[in-house]
C-alpha cells in the first residue's frame, strides 16, 4: 500500500524537489530581509497587522485566493477543467481552501499556546514535528484526500473510494504526504520562524505552490478550450 503511494510519487519527485528548492530560497530570502532590512519589515508588517485586525476572516479570504482561486485559474488556463465542471470546481476550490485557511489559523494558534510564540529552534522543531507528523498524518492529508476524491467523483459521496475503502484512504493520504513533505517540512520551519501574525500570509504563499503541485499530480481530464 505504501509502496504503491511511493511509486506514484517517484515520477514527480524532480518536480517536487524543484518546487521545494524555490520555496526554500524565497523563504530564506524573506526571513533574511525581514530581520535585517527595516523598511522591508515595516512593509511586511502591514500584512501582519491586517491579519491581526481581521483574524479568521483574513485567513479564510486569503487562503481561498492563494489555495483556491489562483490554482483554479492555472488549471483553467491549462485547459484541464471540463467545461461542464468549471463552476463546480471553482466553488469547490474557493470554499474548501477558505475553510482550510481558518482551520490552519486555529491550529497555529493552538501551537502558539502549547509551545510559545518565539522563534527559537526548540519551538520551531516542536511545531514542525507536530504539524507534519501528527496534524498532517492524522487529519489534514486524509481530509484533503477525501474531499479531492469527492471532487474527482463528480461530487457524489457514494462514489468516493476514499470513504468506502480504508486502504484507499490510507494510500491516497500517503501519496499526498510523500509528495509534499519535501516541500512542507522546510516550508513550515520557515513559516514558524516568522512572527505569529505573519505566519498565515507566509503559509498562503507556500500553499499556492503546494496546491498547484497536487492539482497537477492528480489525474484529470484534458479538454478543449
Amino acid at each position: 500500500m505504501f509502496k504503491q503511494a511511493w511509486d506514484r510519487c517517484r515520477s514527480n519527485l524532480k518536480a517536487n524537489l524543484i518546487t521545494g528548492v524555490c520555496i526554500w530560497v524565497v523563504g530564506g530570502v524573506l526571513i533574511f530581509f525581514y530581520y535585517k532590512v527595516e523598511y522591508f519589515a515595516s512593509w511586511l508588517d502591514q500584512f501582519g497587522k491586517l491579519k491581526k485586525d481581521t483574524g479568521f476572516l483574513y485567513s479564510a479570504l486569503s487562503t481561498s485566493l492563494f489555495g483556491g482561486l489562483i490554482p483554479y485559474l492555472a488549471l483553467l488556463f491549462r485547459k484541464s477543467i471540463p467545461k461542464t465542471k468549471r463552476w463546480a470546481w471553482l466553488v469547490f476550490f474557493v470554499l474548501f481552501w477558505g475553510v482550510k485557511g481558518m482551520e490552519v489559523d486555529a491550529f497555529y494558534r493552538i501551537q502558539g499556546y502549547l509551545f510559545g510564540q518565539d522563534n527559537s529552534w526548540e519551538v520551531i522543531f516542536s511545531k514542525v514535528c507536530t504539524d507534519q507528523f501528527i496534524y498532517c498524518v492524522f487529519w489534514s492529508a486524509p481530509i484533503t484526500a477525501i474531499f479531492y476524491g469527492w471532487k474527482n467523483a463528480d461530487f457524489l459521496w457514494s462514489e468516493v473510494k476514499e470513504i468506502r475503502d480504508l486502504r484507499c484512504l490510507v494510500r491516497e493520504s500517503a501519496f499526498l504526504l510523500f509528495s509534499t513533505w519535501i516541500i512542507w517540512i522546510p516550508a513550515v520551519a520557515i513559516i514558524y520562524a516568522m512572527p505569529t501574525d505573519l505566519q498565515i500570509p507566509c503559509f498562503n504563499l507556500t500553499l499556492c505552490f503546494f496546491v498547484l503541485v497536487i492539482s497537477y499530480l492528480e489525474p484529470h481530464e484534458e479538454v478543449a478550450g
